[in-house]
């Protein structure tokens, strides 16, 4: 193969990086040193230079360096120089014309101090000369696209001192692919090579859009010490026309992509990697049959080894009791430090008297939102509740705590207790009445106020002028929302949580089941069934596209969560909600119908057996309906409302030239960057590596007493999802029970969802058992026989939803995820909160 100044074939030795760009140089060296990389060749920087000066673009593209898509256009009507292309072409042909990888290779990257993983071009299955001169162009133009702009400023890499080699190599047509690193990504140590591994090339897993099997293999004794084989449901193909997203046949999903043995091949050639480079690795791999090859290889960015990062974990400076019952199903993902910010000014007003400075009654336990039940239960005790009077008060809203399991003491005097607390009651009581009054006012009038705040952030052009608003406007409507879903629920008083006990008492499970349904017959729905109405409304053409985002756009499964997109702003979120209704059918309306007819027979029954309580009872339960249904309302603002907060942080971040890096500093540090003050880089990238590692965990138990280490609890085979302790034994049980969430009995087959943008894989009739659901799981309930989870109490969304269509479930069960699996034959008792495992899945 030709050697020039334009272009270098990978496997002659030497070369810099000034010359090859980060990946050409690593590869040359691999593929100097006999790694098994890809044949190929490099168009070098000289190559890129001599284009611009042919072309005379360098004062274009700094003229530009603000429009990506003017520079886009520049690299895409200039040609390839003759005698350059010439060159391309030759080392093409010497190489046989395959069909080749083109990637990108800048200066700056893969270099230990920015990777730039993601941020430049890579073209899969480029075949003839055109083609192939095509997509170095487009390699080239991706040194200036707004995130790799964004990127350099955040790296303080200097755009003029860049220059952009190109990679060509043979496409290897893989069986599967993946990453490796030397050192673990989440603890950092070098005990353990960690491998990803899925079918097909290697894009599904760089990409994210697949969950990948992953081996940890002992780097001394090169045994896999740990494995496991996900559910891989997508991978990247070759096509006629390219390489395309397609899923995986169902007889490989849960087929591990690498044999063991070919796992601790690969940990050892990343080791040699590692040993050639003096320090831990990132390892990009594929593999042909048993033939694995190396096709990228940059020393990780972390900068070697680190302690494992557990900074966000309340419960190692306090020993208490915590769960997650009663807000798992709101916030169900681990929290940016934004949306953390955010959750606590929420929770502050929301649930004013819960704390105690400096006892605070919730938290984050590894990123996760927990309330602290110990300070909770502490604060009623000082006010006169004892404790087993709150627990029958509140076990409907926060779970059941398992029998045996102490509550630990809050070390705070009665007396400073109540007088921290009273005057705290006092005033939330006062504003709880002034702002109940203006409740429907406030109902009607704040979409609108939404919508005209979103407009206006997206109208700010300026830093200072975008944190004028967050003071003058964006701040005071948060307390607002939260003060408004606070005087929704103290309205009526402990009716939320005493008036299905005191009907059960009366007329039994069933029929107190149905006569609570449709909010007792009262005028108006529940906001948590809002969803499927406007899936409804707009599959009929009675809704517009706009029309449904401005009203539903906000509801979804990741709600709270400011750096992930709504369902109003994902076109192809309500195309697939629709295309799923008409293949399954919904059946929404006629369970409806169903229910409102089961409720008015549970009425009749009701007012001939106790005709002189019925009056009362009715009169009770519509004050329960209207506050119920105020309650979900006023809920449904709030997350109306953090759609507010994420588009202000997104526009944060575009001018202060943050980009995404916003969503990992709270509120005040936002605000002072957009005020001038100076950015800490390393605050923002350890924040970015706790996050990253708390999500690669299995969601933690909903119930937790004492320090809780959430990798070692994830490394434990036998570690418990349903509860942790650190110094209590608590049987174990080996029955799915839970809380009779609604009632009714069916016996079906078992699809274990954790995702709501997996429903698809349900089939009509079938048992949906899950983790924790929210108002995003609603569209799937219609096509359910019945709901299992493991989180929940009878006032979580599971049980709402089920009993407003009728549907049996049992929640809070805690080990319904791991004692149940896909195809297993089930009984479930919605009335006793009993699931029976008939027979096991199919084989």
């Amino acid at each position: 193969m030709i050697t020039t100044a334009w272009v270098r074939p990978l496997g002659q030795p030497g070369g810099a990086a000034a010359d090859l760009g980060g990946k050409g140089e690593s590869l040359t060296r691999l593929a100097a040193a006999g790694f098994p990389v890809p044949d190929g060749f490099c168009v070098t920087t000289a190559a890129y230079q001599a284009y611009l000066q042919h072309h005379d673009l360098a004062a274009a593209l700094a003229a530009h360096d603000d429009d990506p898509e003017v520079i886009a256009r520049l690299f895409a009507e200039h040609p390839m120089p003759g005698e350059l292309a010439d060159e391309i072409r030759a080392s093409y042909v010497d190489l046989g014309t395959p069909p080749v990888a083109v990637r990108s290779s800048a200066t700056a990257e893969d270099s230990a101090a920015a990777s730039f993983a993601g941020q430049l071009e890579t073209i899969l299955d480029v075949s003839g000369d055109e083609q192939l001169l095509a997509a170095v162009r487009r390699c080239w133009a991706s040194l200036w696209t707004e995130r790799a702009i964004a990127y350099r400023r955040r790296h303080l890499v200097d755009a003029g001192g860049v220059g952009m080699a190109v990679v060509v190599q043979r496409l290897v047509d893989a069986d599967a692919a993946g990453v490796l690193f030397t050192a673990d990504p989440v603890t950092g140590a070098t005990e353990v090579v960690a491998i990803d591994a899925a079918w097909g090339l290697g894009d599904a897993v760089v990409a994210g859009d697949v969950t990948p099997d992953t081996f940890r293999v002992d780097s001394t004794s090169l045994t896999v010490v740990s494995r496991t084989v996900a559910d891989k449901r997508v991978r990247t193909v070759r096509e006629a026309t390219g390489t395309a997203l397609r899923k995986v046949p169902r007889h490989l999903r849960r087929r591990a992509a690498l044999t063991d043995d070919q796992a601790i091949r690969l940990a050892r050639l990343g080791l040699e990697i590692s040993r050639l480079y003096q320090t831990p690795i990132d390892v990009e791999w594929c593999r042909v049959g048993d033939r694995l090859f190396v096709v990228q290889a940059r020393p990780i960015t972390t900068g070697g080894p680190v302690p494992a990062p557990d900074p966000w974990n309340d419960s190692l400076t306090t020993y208490a009791l915590w769960t997650s019952t009663n807000v798992g199903e709101a916030v169900p993902d681990v929290m940016t430090p934004m949306t953390w910010s955010l959750v606590e000014t929420f929770l502050g007003d929301a649930m004013a008297t819960s704390s105690i400075p400096p006892y605070v009654g919730y938290g984050r336990i590894a990123g996760r939102l927990y309330l602290n039940l110990t300070v909770i239960y502490g604060v009623a005790g000082a006010l006169g509740l004892s404790q087993a009077r709150m627990r029958t008060l509140t076990e409907d809203v926060f779970g059941r705590i398992p029998d045996g399991l102490p509550m630990p003491p809050l070390h705070a005097a009665r007396l400073q207790i109540a007088a921290a607390t009273i005057p705290v009651g006092i005033a939330v009581a006062r504003r709880a009445r002034r702002d109940a009054r203006r409740l429907p006012a406030y109902l009607t009038g704040h979409p609108a106020v939404c919508g005209r705040l979103r407009a206006t952030i997206r109208r700010t052009d300026r830093p200072a002028e975008l944190a004028r608003l967050w003071r003058a406007e964006i701040l005071p409507g948060l307390h607002t929302s939260s003060w408004m879903l606070s005087a929704a629920t103290r309205s009526g008083g402990l009716s939320l949580v005493t008036t299905q006990r005191r009907l059960r008492a009366l007329v039994g499970d069933a029929d107190a089941n149905a006569i609570l349904t449709g909010l007792g017959g009262a005028e108006g729905q529940l906001a948590s069934l809002d969803l499927m109405r406007g899936l409804d409304d707009f599959a009929a053409g009675r809704l517009s596209r706009a029309g449904f985002s401005e009203r539903y756009g906000h509801r979804g499964p990741h709600e709270f969560e400011v750096s992930m997109p709504r369902p109003g702003e994902d076109p192809g979120w309500l195309d697939a909600q629709v295309t799923s209704r008409a293949l399954n059918g919904s059946g929404y309306r006629a369970l409806m119908e169903s229910q409102r007819q089961a409720r008015q027979e549970a009425w009749a029954r009701l007012r001939r057996a106790h005709p002189r309580q019925a009056k009362r009872i009715e009169r009770t339960i519509n004050r329960w309906s209207t506050m119920a249904r105020n309650r979900e309302s006023a809920r449904s603002e709030v997350v109306r409302y953090f759609w507010v907060l994420r588009a202000y942080v997104i526009r944060a971040g575009a001018l202060t030239g943050l980009g995404d890096d916003a969503f990992f500093l709270d509120a005040e540090q936002l605000l002072a960057a957009l005020d001038g003050a100076p950015v800490d880089r390393s605050a923002i990238a350890t924040a970015r590596r706790a996050y990253d590692a708390y999500r690669r965990m299995p969601s933690y138990p909903p119930v937790i007493l004492g320090h809780f280490d959430p990798y070692a609890w994830a490394a434990d085979p036998q570690r418990r999802t349903d509860l942790y302790t650190d110094n209590y034994d608590v049987a174990t049980s080996a029955v799915v029970r839970g809380f009779p969430g609604s009632a009714g009995q069916v016996e079906g087959t078992v699809r274990v969802v954790m995702d709501p943008a997996d429903g698809g894989e349900l089939t009509d009739g079938e048992v949906l058992v899950t983790s924790v659901t929210n108002v995003g799981w609603t569209p799937l309930f219609p096509r359910v026989a019945a709901v299992i989870t493991d989180v929940g109490a009878p006032l979580s969304h599971a049980a709402i939803v089920a009993r407003e269509l009728g549907i049996p479930a049992v929640v809070g069960c805690g080990n319904a995820t791991a004692l149940l699996h896909t195809g297993d034959r089930v009984r479930v008792d919605g009335s006793a909160g009993v699931v029976e495992r008939l027979t096991g899945p199919p084989r």
